[in-house]
């Protein structure tokens, strides 16, 4: 066993609090593959929604960041950060839970779908949020990678798993269906946040407008060269690669006619290389360097969506599982690196608004993506509309190999943070 595998394995038995946060974004991950496979399917078969309803629903649960991400983030700062999780996690059983029931009792429509999709995506936004700043306290500074590695494999490994067990539950058992297994892994998370035992940092009671505190948000996110580039490479991998990302189930379902279970596959196998690329980023940033695992990443990422474009139905669609493998680990790469020096140089009062301001923007792009690609699915057709999805999605690595971090090898040595704004009196010109 490798150096860095016994290390991981020693923060998981002695640090009671990592294990609860996990567990619970372990679980978490897991049922959100299920109803990641399930409700495009839902849309496409049970409700035979058009091409633009089943590509725009994907958007519907990163929608939320774009709107509303930049004020949930000020509340997550203010709030204490576990009975947020905790309630976003029971919102999320009782929202899904509608569906299973709308196709028992025939009341399940594809209007329905989003809305309960745009109702998890907030409930969502409160979690993922929290749950991040919570990592920061239940760890130091120098675990921060090997703790996002270890939940970043573990996550991506369920991700595999759920997407898998969704491809053959839709086939088997229909797909509304199938979200009954979300509604329990939500559960497990419950009972597994219940149990952290973190003394919190949350801001002080002020009386500052809550839009001051946004403005705040954003000024920290734009107010290094290391944390700008960060943001913008992953906005622009969010835009492309969920353009194509979007169309996968309409490729396998309609344009190549394959069944569900190719579907879970590829699927799967990004997920899986998710977990490899999860498990090997502090091994891989110790041994090349933060800062070249982050430039890089993203090239052989954009390689494995271009694999999209070569699938053919039987066995030519090794060529996307093995694509999607690539991209996943790429991604998992990317995510470790970035999440990690965000983590390390922002102050825990100020996390709740970094991680929204940030995600505003990128997983805003998720949102986005997927609007452009039920356009482009209905106007150049699905094939051309995931070409689009790659070529956008090269932008994100050039922004990384020539942008201001190119000659940086260790990107644990910027972690300057910069001054947090005051609380009491905001710089002249801000909202």
């Amino acid at each position: 066993m490798s150096a860095g595998g016994i290390k991981e394995q020693r923060l998981f038995a002695r640090n009671r609090n990592f294990r609860a946060l996990l567990v619970s974004s372990t679980s978490g991950v897991l049922g959100n593959a299920v109803a990641a496979v399930a409700l495009p399917i839902i849309a496409a078969v049970e409700l035979q929604a058009s091409n633009f309803e089943v590509a725009a629903l994907a958007g519907m649960t990163f929608l939320p960041w774009l709107i509303l991400g930049l004020l949930i983030g000020v509340w997550v700062d203010r709030l204490p950060r576990k009975p947020v999780m905790m309630a976003a996690l029971a919102v999320r059983v009782v929202v899904l839970g509608v569906l299973p029931l709308g196709y028992w009792l025939g009341f399940l429509t594809t209007p329905l779908l989003f809305v309960v999709a745009f109702i998890a995506g907030v409930a969502s936004v409160f979690f993922q949020l929290a749950d991040a700043a919570l990592v920061q306290q239940a760890v130091t500074p120098d675990e921060l990678m090997e703790g996002n590695g270890l939940i970043t494999g573990s996550g991506a490994a369920a991700d595999a798993a759920g997407r898998a067990m969704a491809g053959w539950l839709t086939s088997f058992a229909g797909a509304s269906n199938t979200l009954l297994v979300q509604l329990a892994a939500s559960i497990v998370s419950l009972f597994a946040v219940q149990r952290l035992d973190v003394k919190e940092v949350v801001q002080p009671p002020t009386k500052r407008p809550i839009v001051r505190e946004m403005a705040d948000g954003l000024r920290y996110t734009f107010s290094t060269a290391p944390l700008r580039a960060l943001l913008f490479n992953a906005a622009l991998w969010n835009l492309g690669g969920n353009i194509a990302a979007s169309l996968i189930v309409l490729l396998v379902l309609r344009t190549l006619g394959e069944s569900e279970v190719w579907l879970g596959l590829l699927l799967a196998a990004a997920s899986l290389g998710g977990a490899v690329g999860g498990v090997t980023a502090n091994w891989m940033g110790e041994r090349f360097g933060s800062g070249p695992l982050w430039r890089w990443s993203m090239v052989p990422g954009v390689l494995g969506y271009g694999s999209l474009l070569v699938l053919s139905p039987g066995w030519g669609m090794l060529w996307g599982v093995a694509g999607m493998f690539v991209m996943g680990a790429s991604v998992s790469w990317n995510i470790v690196v970035g999440s990690s020096f965000r983590q390390r140089v922002c102050p825990p009062g100020m996390m709740g608004r970094l991680g929204a301001a940030s995600r505003t923007v990128s997983w805003g792009m998720l949102a986005l993506a997927s609007l452009i690609a039920g356009v482009l699915a209905e106007t150049v057709g699905i094939r051309q509309a995931i070409l689009v999805g790659v070529v956008i999605a090269c932008t994100a690595p050039l922004v990384a190999l020539l942008g201001p971090l190119r000659g940086v090898t260790r990107l644990e040595d910027l972690a300057e943070a910069p001054a947090p704004v005051p609380r009491e009196e905001a710089p002249k010109g801000s909202l």
